[in-house]
């Protein structure tokens, strides 16, 4: 730990310990965020245009979902739908917070099918993702999603730090 001097609603001459770390967020707090913001939508951008401009193979992929085909309709175009008002949503700075909860909510839904899909709870799996994303294998997709699931939370947390007030 190291001593600096405190801001401007300490007394004069108040000293606080403070973790260099820490300090090191929270001076790039803002640049977290938007590096945050940024790779999801690049992610959702790509994957939502990859599945429309593949439509037929997207709704093929879905319909040898476990899913009862009676859903296809309404996944096929909610899904990617989504992933592009999400994007959209990153980028101003009103809905980002919203935007930054659904992103975690989408992932978390996407790593939770991925983990029932690794432990077998369906009989057929194949990959509905967008673009070179389908290329994965499912231990990869774990990874990937797990990797935007503890992104989305950091971006979360960087958000609230910012939304409380702190100088950034």
């Amino acid at each position: 730990m190291l001593k600096c001097k405190v801001s401007m609603n300490q007394p004069a001459g108040t000293y606080r310990k403070v973790n260099w770390f820490s300090e090191f967020i929270h001076k790039r707090r803002n640049i977290i965020i938007e590096f945050t913001c940024a790779l999801f939508i690049l992610l959702f951008l790509y994957t939502g245009t990859a599945k429309f401009l593949d439509f037929k193979g997207f709704i093929g992929d879905m319909n040898n979902q476990p899913f009862p085909n009676w859903m296809t309709p309404y996944i096929v175009w909610s899904i990617p739908t989504i992933e592009i008002l999400i994007s959209l949503a990153l980028m101003f700075e009103k809905t980002k917070r919203v935007a930054l909860y659904s992103s975690l909510v989408l992932m978390s839904m996407f790593t939770i099918y991925t983990g029932a899909v690794l432990f077998r709870f369906f009989d057929r799996v194949p990959c509905s993702c967008g673009g070179v994303i389908k290329q994965l294998t499912w231990q990869q997709h774990l990874v990937f999603n797990l990797f935007f699931v503890v992104l989305a939370i950091i971006g979360l947390v960087m958000q609230k730090g910012k939304r409380d007030g702190e100088v950034a």
